[in-house]
């Protein structure tokens, strides 16, 4: 195997074995899959550097050119390049296959058709003994210890970059793989995270997975969160989000940040959050979600399936069908199997049950965890002193109050 500690520091020498100088760092270009390396910068030369077209072989800590001293042909590294050492080594990458984040010790390199590519990211302690020149004395000892001493190297394809500075700009590229990741992972990741790094990858996250993040995370962090982002990004992930979780992360917020972003949230979401603000937070109304598929009693099985499809309702939302009249007064629910096994022009009135399980806007969330545990539901519709279907509260967030955020990440997702 080649590392990047076994180049720096190497002696340069032409193709007379005349000294050039030390090898101060390698420069390489972002390709997928893997980083190539194009030119050899010189130790203590301003960054002067060679193009790797230029190395004719590498080996006992030697780099041998093609060219003689005089006909060398030297370079200026650019803003567009990464050096492996200065950008690289000593920082924070997102390990995407093993969710987490590590530190980098060395880079593990690999010559392919004249090539030197950038193929795996050393993370191990063999790796931070080998820059020091020690890796031979860890070896002697892990063989007298009669232990393995396995190198500890993650493929460059499956780590994301994460470094932010200005200076290192080229680093923070998409972070596509870690937006693929479950918003869960995400959030664990976040969490070990600088507030400068965290918000490079934000910055790099669409708004609906960026919202999915915020939800999963402490509802400190999701202030901080929030709290570093400009206006109009807040008020984008906050309509992405539930409402009964925007409505609980904009209560957190300083008065006069929260009212600036819901009057930056679009009307109708903003109008969503304003509802649930306005009911205390230990009640049904104040974790309710206003998110839930109600039809009108009128309707025939098969014209409740043409709604549901034009609805067009979020998985998760889809726990009952609830049915209402036009005075929004909660008739029954309708369980999916029901209406699709009927016939299609069986009235839904037929086929919903009428005695529907349902708490007031006032019950305790006590109260809503006995009510879902009694009867084994998915969830629980939530009513005004009227009979007037005001929303829902789902099983996950009953457990989100009874359970701390740690335990419930524990738990396998019901949903979504």
């Amino acid at each position: 195997m080649i590392f990047l500690s076994d180049f720096l520091r190497a002696e340069i020498v032409d193709n007379q074995q005349r000294r050039i100088g030390r090898v101060g760092d390698l420069v390489a270009h972002i390709a997928e899959p893997f980083p190539i390396v194009h030119h050899v910068i010189l130790r203590g030369k301003g960054g002067r550097s060679i193009p790797w077209s230029e190395v004719r072989t590498f080996e006992a800590k030697e780099l041998a050119l093609k060219s003689s001293r005089d006909d060398l042909q030297f370079g200026e590294a650019t803003d567009n390049d990464i050096w492996l050492a200065r950008d690289v080594l000593d920082k924070q990458i997102v390990d995407t296959d093993g969710r987490r984040v590590v530190r980098v010790n060395d880079l593990q390199l690999s010559p392919m058709r004249g090539n030197l590519l950038v193929v795996g990211v050393d993370v191990g302690g063999r790796g931070l003994l080998r820059r020091m020149g020690a890796e031979d004395l860890g070896k002697g000892l892990a063989h007298l210890a009669r232990r393995d001493w396995a190198q500890k190297l993650i493929a460059w394809d499956a780590v994301d970059p994460i470094h932010s500075d200005l200076e290192s700009v080229k680093l923070r590229i998409a972070h596509q793989k870690v937006a693929k990741m479950h918003p869960a992972d995400i959030a664990d990741i976040v969490d070990h995270l600088s507030p400068r790094q965290r918000d490079a990858i934000f910055a790099s996250l669409a708004d609906d997975v960026a919202a999915d993040v915020v939800e999963e995370m402490d509802p400190e962090d999701q202030v901080d969160v929030i709290e570093g982002l400009d206006d109009e990004r807040a008020a984008d992930i906050l309509e992405e989000m539930d409402p009964d979780e925007a409505a609980d992360l904009i209560a957190d917020l300083p008065e006069a940040r929260a009212e600036i972003l819901l009057d930056k949230m679009d009307e109708e979401d903003a109008e969503d959050v304003e509802e649930l603000l306005a009911y205390e937070e230990d009640t049904a109304g104040g974790l309710m979600t206003t998110e839930y598929v109600a039809i009108s009693s009128d309707l025939t099985a098969g014209e409740a399936i043409d709604r549901l499809r034009e609805l067009e309702p979020e998985a998760e939302q889809v726990y009952y069908v609830y049915v209402v009249d036009h005075r929004e007064d909660l008739l029954g629910v309708l369980s999916l199997r029901d209406l699709i096994v009927a016939k299609p022009d069986t009235p839904i009135t037929a086929i919903m049950i009428r005695s529907v399980v349902k708490v007031p806007l006032s019950a305790s969330h006590g109260e809503v965890a006995e009510v879902i545990r009694k009867y084994n539901l998915l969830a629980v519709p939530v009513v005004d002193v009227d009979g007037h279907l005001e929303g829902i509260v789902t099983v996950d967030d009953v457990m989100e109050e009874v359970l701390s955020r740690a335990s419930k990440r524990r738990l396998p997702r019901l949903f979504g």
